[in-house]
């Protein structure tokens, strides 16, 4: 029997699931009209649900737009806690590229993260989640960068880490940005670039 007060984990397990279908809607239409232009009445519509109910599990549009921004550093760690010194990482960032010119609902698309940064330009606690989320997601790459090759790893100096780790970025953003402004790139393109691109960036040697 749960203690008096305390959410079931049934109860738990549906504002989850609330939860998660508000910040779906959220991400269509923050892609959709942008920040400012969304209104909470159209979340609700799209999430299908009314906006009275939305209040119960954010005090507001900001409050989404925070979590949503939680939610893609929990999505960013899992992908590199799988990452290990084999992975095909042109693969997956080919994958990731095709699900953005897609517009897969399922992972975050490059208009949204162009959306989130404008949004940090004008919106101080918008930044501040937004750096501090993007400083974990650094440190987590640059574990496996320095991580030994034995231990899944990528053995580089860690001299050479910082700048690995911020060339790799760099490369994934910029993708965000052609899958944009040019619709056109085809998969086997970006492929092609990175395989010509990736292997010195993933070398163990400085």
């Amino acid at each position: 029997m749960s203690t008096a007060g305390k959410p079931t984990a049934k109860a738990e397990a549906r504002a989850q699931a609330q939860r998660e279908r508000i910040l779906v809607a959220a991400q269509k239409c923050f892609v959709v009209h942008g920040f400012h232009a969304a209104s909470m009445a159209n979340i609700a519509d799209t999430a299908g649900m009314s906006a009275g109910l939305i209040y119960r599990y954010f005090k507001g549009k900001n409050d989404i737009i925070l979590a949503i921004i939680e939610r893609q550093l929990e999505e960013a760690r899992a992908d590199v806690a799988k990452l290990h010194a084999t992975s095909d990482l042109v693969a997956g960032i080919a994958e990731v590229f095709q699900q953005w010119q897609a517009n897969d609902p399922n992972i975050t698309s490059a208009a949204l993260f162009l959306e989130l940064t404008a949004e940090a330009t004008r919106d101080p606690e918008i930044a501040a989640a937004t750096h501090a989320s993007d400083k974990v997601f650094r440190a987590d790459l640059a574990a496996w960068f320095e991580r030994s090759s034995k231990d899944g790893g990528l053995g580089v100096p860690k001299q050479e880490v910082d700048t690995r780790v911020l060339m790799l970025q760099c490369l994934i953003e910029g993708l965000a940005m052609r899958a944009i402004s040019q619709p056109d790139l085809s998969v086997a393109q970006v492929k092609t670039a990175l395989e010509r691109f990736l292997p010195s960036l993933l070398s163990a040697q400085a």
